[in-house]
């Protein structure tokens, strides 16, 4: 054949213009027979990229190595241009022991730091702001790289791309957004998807440059990506590209292509990357058939003995304790003792002392969220922290919180750490994909942990209405990898937020507004730590055991000092995840009646689990029912009477009477 596409090749040499045609030749082998696997049923799923080879292996041949690329779900030519083992790769897409994931994900979710590729998840956003704060940390060490990231026409109308360009742009971030229109999101023509002439006009939008690139031409695709990026190292800033190319299979190999009109797909046939480089190389006699013959048969032979490789390997052996224990980075808790010199502190004032003595002991440790910089956030928890530390570590952020947790755990991929600060807990809900799927997934997936804080402002009492007042910890205590912190004292806050640092796991930390200025209390003046899962008993007796965090360990404690003739076990639990069950079931079978006090609404919150946890291990030694304590089932109201009549406040020390009267 003759190729349909025009190349020009400028002044490379041969042996670049062969290594291009072998690095997309090698996905598209492969590819094939996955096809047949697939209908063999020996591998479960396939998403193909086959018509996509010339982007993905053009952007990887012009980044450097030591650079990072997230690639999507049709990128396999930017892990076979990588050079990772075939038999790693095909033990991937079987399950087995010897792929990154262990088993438990599949396909191309998955990253490497030995290739330095980070995979994408389902929810296709997410990964554009991550590459940010990958790239954020090239910026701040000097390293003078790009972070190329890619996503597809559909990912373009997810909140987080439009998030993730703004704050690349904003803070001049060296980021290749690389989107791969492909005509098609599933069965989504992009007639239904957009409006705009070209999707690269959107870079424009948030002032950074933008251009459209033939992406079935892979020497345009190499060509000018490499100067793109050699520009980026040398004046860092972000730059979006959109590939025109096609999808000539279905989204996944079930899907199948019926949707699209078969003029459509001939035109797009013709236009195959890898047949008319390879027709474009025969024509220059820069190829013969020989060469092809035996290039070909080089990749079918390193295909079949990989794959034999990945055939021999034993099926992976389901094992409880690796699967619970891999959820979370090992985490070495180091305690370290305050000195005995104390100051009076409210609990806003030993939050902002821990962080920035925190701040202090990390060197990589970098501060974001809105108005923290010269304003000092809206509870002046960082005032005074941008004189100290600089605008490069304080950092104010655009409203976009998803973004902004997604590039902390690009921070943390790069080997650094960041504490994010939700100006009320109320907004994570903005955030809350990043959270849940990212941040609580990523270290059981593959072994990358999520060296990220969330600190939340929450809590009613102050008169905020329904968006301001939310004790949400609920959400985050169901959900596996993320730990919860809640504390109630100055004290407690203090040594916790520097555990929350120090430990290498994503830390949602609880900062209760009404506490803020309300509790006092003796706080050592220097650098310490405390131990997650492990309580504090503030009062002991015989009669009942009342549990509580946050301000419902206050609320409490004014009852028994209203009611001195009962005398309880008052347990502050400090963190939610880890709970200290131990000091829970202790004290209940010293008792013999508990009492569960929490501020959020009483369905589905944590009081609900102690209360189970308390039946299941503790049933024998009660001689009453577990009681639960929590707020009206109503979002919260913003006027004193009604919000007073909302929380749990109101109903805990009749709650607490009928109990001991049981």
């Amino acid at each position: 054949m003759r190729s349909t596409i025009t190349y020009d090749k400028k002044n490379l040499d041969d042996q670049t213009l062969l290594k291009l045609y072998k690095n997309m030749l090698k996905p598209r082998l492969i590819e094939e027979k996955m096809l047949i696997l697939l209908r063999q049923g020996k591998i479960s799923k396939w998403f193909s990229g086959i018509g996509q080879e010339a982007i993905a292996v053009g952007v990887t041949m012009a980044l450097k190595p030591e650079e990072y690329i997230l690639p999507m779900h049709r990128n396999l030519g930017v892990f076979t241009t990588r050079e990772i083992p075939l038999h790693r790769l095909f033990g991937q897409w079987q399950g087995k022991a010897s792929g990154f994931t262990k088993g438990r994900d599949r396909s191309f979710h998955f990253g490497t730091q030995d290739y330095n590729i980070v995979g994408m998840i389902s929810h296709l956003g997410p990964q554009l702001g991550v590459a940010d704060g990958i790239a954020l940390a090239s910026l701040l060490k000097n390293k003078n790289e790009v972070t190329a990231v890619f996503t597809g026409e559909g990912g373009t109308s997810e909140g987080d791309f439009h998030e993730a360009l703004n704050v690349a742009s904003v803070w001049q971030l060296p980021v290749l957004f690389c989107i791969e229109n492909n005509g098609y999101g599933l069965s989504t023509p992009t007639s239904e998807q957009y409006r705009c002439k070209d999707l690269a006009d959107r870079g424009r939008g948030y002032g950074m440059e933008s251009f459209v690139l033939d992406g079935n031409n892979v020497i345009e695709v190499y060509t000018k990506i490499k100067k793109l990026v050699e520009s980026i190292r040398k004046r860092p800033r972000p730059i979006l590209v959109e590939f025109k190319t096609f999808r000539v299979r279905g989204h996944e190999e079930a899907s199948g292509t019926k949707y699209v009109p078969k003029e459509l797909m001939q035109q797009w046939i013709k236009k195959d990357p890898v047949e008319n480089f390879q027709a474009f190389l025969i024509e220059q006699k820069i190829l013969n058939e020989k060469q092809e013959v035996a290039i070909k048969e080089g990749i079918m032979h390193e295909i079949h003995e990989n794959l034999q490789i990945a055939f021999d390997e034993e099926p992976i052996t389901s094992d409880i304790e690796s699967e619970l224990s891999d959820v979370y980075k090992a985490f070495d808790y180091k305690e370290i003792k305050p000195n005995t010199e104390t100051e009076e502190k409210r609990l806003v004032d030993a939050i902002s002392e821990g962080l920035r003595q925190s701040m202090e002991q990390h060197n990589d440790l970098v501060l974001m969220g809105q108005d923290i910089a010269e304003y000092g956030g809206v509870f002046k928890i960082t005032e005074g922290f941008v004189e100290t530390f600089g605008k490069d570590r304080v950092r104010n952020t655009p409203i976009c919180e998803s973004a902004i947790v997604e590039a902390a755990m690009g921070l943390s991929i790069a080997g650094m750490k960041a504490v994010v600060e939700m100006q009320f807990s109320d907004f994570v809900t903005s955030g809350f994909n990043p959270v849940v799927n990212y941040l609580a997934k990523v270290h059981y997936r593959w072994n990358q942990n999520a060296d990220v804080v969330v600190r939340m402002p929450c809590g009613g009492g102050v008169a905020a209405g329904p968006f301001h007042s939310q004790t949400n910890e609920a959400w985050f205590t169901k959900t596996p990898g993320l730990k919860v912190v809640y504390p109630a004292f100055p004290y407690d806050a203090k040594g916790l937020l520097a555990t929350a640092i120090n430990d290498p796991n994503p830390v949602l930390f609880f900062e209760h507004k009404a506490l803020y200025r309300s509790v006092r209390q003796e706080v050592p003046t220097d650098y310490y730590t405390l131990p997650f899962g492990k309580a504090s008993i503030l009062r002991e007796g015989n009669s009942v055991t009342v549990i509580s965090y946050g301000a419902g360990v206050h609320w409490a404690l004014e009852t028994l000092d209203k009611h001195s003739d009962i005398k309880a076990d008052l347990i502050d639990l400090r963190t939610l995840n880890p709970l200290d069950t131990e000091t829970i079931f202790n004290s209940v079978r010293k008792t013999g009646k508990a009492i569960i006090l929490q501020e959020d609404s009483l369905f589905g919150g944590i009081a609900s689990d102690i209360s189970a946890l308390i039946m299941e291990h503790c049933f024998e030694s009660l001689d009453a029912p577990v009681k639960r304590v929590g707020s009206l089932e109503t979002p919260i109201p913003f006027i004193n009477q009604l919000e007073d009549q909302y929380l749990a406040k109101a109903r805990f020390e009749s709650a607490l009477l009928d109990l001991i009267s049981y």
